[in-house]
């Protein structure tokens, strides 16, 4: 299985940015989706989730309203709109995939891309 993710980059504060992560291997329908994020110095946060039939979706507090998380089966890509953006969602933001019964619980996701640079100036 290959997770792969792109869209990252420098944004200022207050804008929008949308990530992308492509599914590979395995049949993207099975699994649920998640982003995760990590700051210099600190531990893997949870971010969202969307459960492998879609409808299910789980935010952190940090960020609801502000993201949204999607998946289109037809590209099996899993997707972040992130907007109004702030310095601290500065981080490396990684998808992942897995048979999740607690999308926010990072140890329950089996695959994990490589992550994508995300960073966001006053």
């Amino acid at each position: 299985v290959q997770l792969r993710e792109s869209g990252g980059g420098p944004v200022q504060a207050g804008d929008s940015l949308r990530l992308s992560c492509t599914f590979s291997g395995r049949t993207f329908t099975n699994y649920a989706m998640g982003w995760f994020r990590q700051a210099p110095g600190t531990g893997r946060e949870f971010v969202a989730a969307v459960s492998w039939y879609g409808s299910g979706t789980k935010y952190a507090e940090s960020v609801k309203g502000r993201f949204t998380i999607s998946r289109y089966s037809a590209n099996n890509t899993a997707l972040l709109e992130m907007k109004n953006l702030k310095p601290e969602d500065t981080a490396v933001y990684t998808c992942a995939g897995g048979h999740v019964r607690n999308l926010g619980f990072p140890r329950e996701y089996d695959y994990w891309g490589q992550g994508t640079q995300v960073t966001v100036s006053s």
